[in-house]
């Protein structure tokens, strides 16, 4: 059977997205192929190198987001690309946050998103632009993770985030009832309760007006 990069690439990315990076293995992928696990190492020297190739697998789809004119829209549209990749791929979001991504796709989408927040008014300069980058970087692996252990504590718990919240009504209300959490209570009283992808919308838009606003005293 003919192998290359790619091929050992897919089938990784199947394993992972089956079992988590907990489930993979070199000796997984070739029993996947069809072949003895030998003959991967003649395509990747380690299990870092393959996870190298199948993160930037997924970079390479985040990086088919159409780009626009107006700066904003392409970071929106390479921040949403990447939520829906890493809820796709949820071991993606566990790669996330390390050391920089380097392979061809990461590298074109690092310089999609950098290249666009430079043209922002609020970015002047290549230190406004590394903080404006570490900002967004910062709000969107935190946001992913999130939504990502959410999901997957669900399927642990077999109970969702509202159900978990009910389960809980009875001691909340006592505890808020003691008037020692007011802003708490106004919080869980008060406060609207978007979903998911609302909540990452809103707050993305929230950082981006933070990061660009102009100058800061």
């Amino acid at each position: 059977m003919p192998l290359n990069r790619e091929k050992i690439a897919a089938a990784a990315i199947r394993l992972a997205d089956a079992h988590g990076l907990d489930g993979l293995s070199i000796r997984k992928i070739a029993k996947e192929l069809g072949v003895g696990p030998m003959r991967l190492y003649d395509y990747v020297l380690n299990k870092a190198e393959l996870l190298d190739l199948m993160v930037d697998v997924v970079y390479a789809r985040i990086a088919e987001v159409d780009k626009h004119q107006e700066w904003r829209a392409t970071v929106l549209a390479i921040a949403h690309a990447t939520r829906r990749a890493a809820l796709d791929h949820e071991w993606f979001s566990d790669l996330l946050g390390g050391r920089p991504h380097l392979g061809p796709h990461a590298l074109a989408v690092g310089e999609a998103t950098a290249a666009a927040l430079s043209r922002s008014p609020g970015v002047r300069g290549i230190d406004e632009l590394q903080r404006a980058l570490g900002a967004l970087n910062a709000f969107l692996i935190g946001a992913v993770r999130r939504e990502v252990t959410e999901r997957r504590t669900a399927r642990s718990t077999g109970t969702d985030e509202a159900a978990w919240q009910a389960s809980l009504g009875p001691y909340l209300t006592r505890m808020l009832d003691t008037g020692r959490y007011p802003t708490v209570a106004r919080l869980v009283i008060d406060g609207a309760h978007l979903d998911a992808e609302e909540t990452f919308s809103h707050n993305l838009t929230t950082v981006l007006d933070g990061i660009t606003g102009g100058p800061r005293a």
